[in-house]
């Protein structure tokens, strides 16, 4: 099994836990760990034992969504156009790659799961979440739009209004109010999400695995079929967006939380 940074893997028979830790800054998704968790779930595709997969963060954070830090340098650090361009398509890849593995996946959500780690979570089969954590969509307070492919699979969860209210509204969103919605699908204790979206997973592991397969690529070919459509630019509109005088003004509001 490769090595990584950021990311540990644990086969339980034939339910297998992801975990990624930056071990600080919120959780939050800097490259490193987009890259990894990417690699993770192309290796998952040729995989036949696996059945199941549990995605997690931390008990105090799923994830604090992208390294804003990190997202401030990429002009200077990433080189070409073409370069800075396939950097903003990391994201997109890793919840494509993510949505395309053909096991049943289960994100377990503790803390807080903000931008971005509201987005991986969407591209998973089903969600579990901690009675205390909340999710929330900040982009558009920072004069930025949801991308990671987001935006259709939140519509397709929980209808056109609502996905318009949790995007420009941004308010965050407890545990009950995100089960009433659709967002997720199961409430677990705090400091029990995990055990409760494993049994979620060897549920699932314990039933046929072609005939889960099938259904699986059935339901994502049906449900999922005009996403890819609506959302093949985001990235290019976030990259855009970002270069806005108000994106800039109010991501470093952000970043100095007075935003």
């Amino acid at each position: 099994m490769t090595a990584y940074e950021n990311v540990t893997i644990e086969k339980k028979g034939l339910v297998a836990l992801v975990r990624f830790d930056r071990r600080g800054a919120r959780n939050a998704f800097n490259q490193q760990t987009i890259l990894e968790l990417t690699d993770v779930a192309r290796r998952f595709q040729d995989d036949l034992e696996t059945q199941a997969v549990v995605l997690t963060g931390t008990r105090e954070a799923f994830s604090g969504g992208i390294d804003l830090k990190e997202r401030a340098s990429r002009a200077v650090t990433a080189g070409t156009d073409l370069e800075l361009r396939q950097v903003y398509y990391r994201g997109v890849k890793l919840c494509q790659a993510w949505e395309d593995m053909p096991q049943i996946t289960v994100a377990a959500i503790e803390g807080m799961a903000v931008g971005a780690g509201v987005a991986l979570p969407l591209a998973l089969d089903w969600r579990v979440m901690g009675k205390g954590a909340f999710l929330y969509v900040p982009e558009v307070k920072i004069g930025i739009n949801l991308q990671w492919g987001a935006l259709p699979r939140l519509i397709t969860l929980v209808g056109p209004a609502r996905a318009k209210r949790i995007c420009i509204l941004c308010e965050r969103m407890g545990a009950e109010h995100a089960l009433d919605w659709g967002l997720v699908d199961e409430i677990a204790d705090d400091g029990h999400v995990v055990e409760k979206a494993m049994e979620l997973a060897s549920a699932a592991a314990s039933m046929p695995a072609p005939a889960v397969r099938m259904v699986k690529e059935a339901v994502n070919a049906t449900a999922n079929a005009l996403h890819k459509v609506s959302a093949y630019a985001d990235a290019d509109q976030s990259q855009l967006s970002t270069n806005f005088r108000s994106a800039q003004e109010e991501s470093e509001k952000f970043v100095k939380g007075k935003r």
